[in-house]
């Protein structure tokens, strides 16, 4: 497949390059092997996307809700009908299996635009009569320009999952892709202008954080979605703060999951996996903290010792392929050292731990038992292929134990008991609770964190409300009075 874009930026309708930026190397995490090469957005690349995105907004938001609805899901067509080959270029970009880049990347992305395509016909306001004939009228209307900078771990669902909602409500979008995995937010601006989409709506500029940093200060700019980390959403919602912008900020977890002594042990484990292992572990709401009720704890500590020998490592593009390297060196050597520390700090390593003799940034899958609160691990944002394993005694502790923690993202809870199952749901504090499962996250349903975790919501007809505000209109049927 050719990986090499026909330039670094698309702005306008069309592919834009200048030399002058930073030369950006993208790296197959699984080879190592440099297979693109792109520039960071100057200054004046910045300027024509934002007055691109400027430029087409006011038209864009004047077409109805049913027209601009039509483009989005014509785009959710298109990225169906090529789900291979964008897959195939995900799996370059990321290092991510095809096995899981041909079920959960660009197909969640063309969910999007299908829902929320869906939605935009709907999009109306509301009557509100008073005495005396009076009455009110709302009418939702677009922010305008729109800023998304996106994550290196879901780089196509991530643009998808703003430019939606986004584009829905009439606004345009500038995206800056992670400079990690630069690839595929192309293909995602191709597809909207071949969906239909006007010029300027959907622009993609690359760049570090620079860029981001300019593309956030810019009085052009009504919104900022940000998905990355803590210390980066700091940053970015104290910048969009200084000129009161809009903004939604999904950030990390340190999630946990419970898992009670009655739960189903084959569907705990999947969970346990799931939440750890799936894309080598580089998911923002992974559940890494996995608190085991001490009657099963060894049943369970065995049961996924046996079921990790199933671990297929190798060439991510084999569809048998069922773990990938991770996404780069620098990520894999945070891993190592995260590793490192819970040895030193006397956790069990029970599995993995061990860097494999081969070419790309691959790492086992490592699991550590009898890890304690305090432990480094255990409080920390690993972001890679490590599950600590918690010893608890009842319900209070588990629940007091999971949400002693500065993160919010995610919880999920194992058990036969659904009463229990809905209490443990209640009281954990995190923006997306599972009961017996595990990371899923379809379009239909809010997606976002508590505490450090986020501010607002991703997906279902919220994400609207962060896209959007409404106008008041009071119209009068009454003389009007006044006292002098």
């Amino acid at each position: 497949m050719q990986t090499q874009p026909k330039a670094s930026h698309f702005i306008d309708g069309q592919h834009v390059e200048d030399t002058a930026g930073e030369v950006i190397d993208v790296i197959y995490p699984y080879t190592g092997e440099v297979i693109a090469t792109l520039h960071s957005a100057t200054p004046a690349i910045v300027d024509m996307a934002l007055a691109a995105a400027k430029g087409a907004q006011a038209a864009w938001a004047a077409m109805t809700g049913v027209e601009r609805g039509r483009v989005l899901r014509r785009a959710a067509d298109i990225m169906r009908e090529r789900n291979h080959d964008l897959s195939v270029l995900e799996t370059y970009d990321t290092g991510k299996p095809y096995q899981e880049t041909s079920v959960a990347d660009a197909t969640s992305g063309a969910d999007a635009f299908e829902y929320f395509g869906g939605l935009a016909g709907a999009l109306t306001g509301e009557h509100i009569p008073l005495a005396g004939g009076d009455f009110v009228y709302t009418r939702r209307e677009a922010l305008g320009v729109c800023v998304g900078i996106g994550a290196w771990n879901y780089p196509t669902q991530i643009a998808c999952w703003k430019a939606a909602p986004a584009l829905t409500c009439g606004n345009t979008m500038v995206f800056k892709p992670s400079e990690t995995t630069p690839l595929s937010a192309l293909k995602v601006a191709e597809i909207l202008i071949e969906a239909g989409a006007p010029k300027g709506v959907f622009n993609v500029v690359q760049g570090l954080g620079a860029v981001g940093a300019s593309l956030i200060g810019d009085p052009r700019v009504a919104k900022v979605s940000l998905t990355g980390s803590v210390p980066t959403g700091k940053k970015v919602y104290a910048a969009a703060a200084a000129g009161l912008r809009h903004v939604t900020m999904e950030l990390g977890g340190k999630s946990p999951i419970v898992i009670f002594d009655d739960a189903d042990l084959e569907c705990a484990v999947s969970g346990a996996i799931l939440g750890n292992f799936y894309s080598s572990g580089q998911v923002c709401s992974n559940g890494t903290r996995v608190f085991v009720q001490k009657g099963i704890k060894d049943a369970f500590l065995k049961r996924l010792g046996e079921r990790l020998q199933n671990v297929i490592m190798g060439d991510p593009q084999d569809p048998d392929v069922n773990f990938g390297p991770m996404v780069s060196a620098a990520q894999r050597k945070i891993v190592q050292d995260y590793i490192k520390k819970g040895v030193v700090e006397g956790a069990r390593l029970v599995a993995g731990g061990q860097t494999p003799d081969r070419d790309g940034f691959f790492i086992e899958p490592t699991v550590f038992a009898d890890v304690t609160d305090d432990m480094t691990i255990a409080r920390e944002e690993i972001f890679g292929p490590v599950m600590c394993v918690l010893d608890f005694e009842d319900e209070a502790e588990a629940l007091k134990r999971a949400n002693a923690t500065e993160f919010g993202l995610a919880a999920s809870v194992f058990t036969k008991d659904l009463t229990r199952a809905h209490r443990m749901s209640a009281g954990f504090e995190a923006g997306t609770c599972y009961i017996n499962t595990h990371n899923l996250a379809p379009v239909e349903a809010p997606f976002g964190g508590s505490k450090l975790s986020g501010v607002g919501r991703e997906n279902s007809k919220l994400a609207i409300n962060h896209y959007s505000e409404m106008k008041t209109v009071y119209v009068a049927m009454n003389d009007v009075e006044a006292p002098f």
